[in-house]
């Protein structure tokens, strides 16, 4: 039996840039034809783990964080919109909207990914946060998007309250900050090479056909 391809995506579901990477990734993986040749895992990183449980205004939050001045904000939601709307993805920021904290989703991710739906749940809270003003740092939100995938919402809920499995989580976003990843996205092909920011499609086809003409 052939080997798959194992891709690690290092992301964050409040990361824009992260949606727009995969868009990219999934576009190249689709015109190879290599739908059933790759192992997609998503791997935790959390933009702001000190950010507290009432979030923060996503324009203050940039200005703070970044320095991002207003017409810089309003050029970079035009761009990143406009980039989204390119692979079918709607990026739809409003002035009431937060940066939270991102804790529980990653928890609610390793979960799924245990019940075959990792990427199904990524993909949904992608767009509840950036296409449909949800506020995923909600437990009320997260159950609606959790069982919207198939997933129990009550038995994924109740690992929330378990400190052993935070603590997993953050042990594993050690674990790649340790191997030097510092920004996401970040994937990495067949645990050997890396590709850290949203590069352009015809960037990953050239990675994948490498690792295929390779085996």
């Amino acid at each position: 039996m052939t080997t798959k391809i194992k891709l690690d995506i290092i992301s964050d579901v409040v990361c824009p840039w992260c949606i727009v990477g995969f868009k990219h990734l999934e576009t190249a993986i689709n015109e190879l034809g290599l739908q059933d040749q790759v192992d997609i895992e998503w791997q935790p990183f959390e933009l702001n783990p000190t950010m507290p449980p009432e979030g923060e205004n996503l324009r203050e939050h940039s200005a703070r964080k970044y320095g991002t001045t207003p017409e810089g904000s309003i050029r970079a939601r035009a761009n990143i919109t406009q980039q989204g709307a390119e692979h079918g993805f709607v990026f739809d920021y409003f002035e009431q909207m937060k940066m939270v904290n991102t804790l529980d989703v990653h928890v609610l991710l390793e979960y799924a990914k245990q019940v075959g739906k990792q990427t199904e749940l990524k993909m949904r809270l992608f767009s509840a946060f950036f296409t449909e003003h949800k506020d995923i740092s909600e437990r009320s939100i997260l159950a609606q998007e959790l069982s919207s995938v198939g997933i129990d919402a009550k038995e994924a809920l109740s690992l929330l309250d378990n400190s052993a499995v935070a603590e997993q989580v953050r042990a594993k976003e050690a674990h790649w900050q340790q191997l030097g990843i510092s920004g996401v996205p970040t994937v990495i092909f067949n645990q050997s090479s890396a590709l850290t920011g949203a590069h352009p499609v015809e960037a990953y086809k050239q990675v994948l056909t490498d690792l295929m003409a390779q085996r």
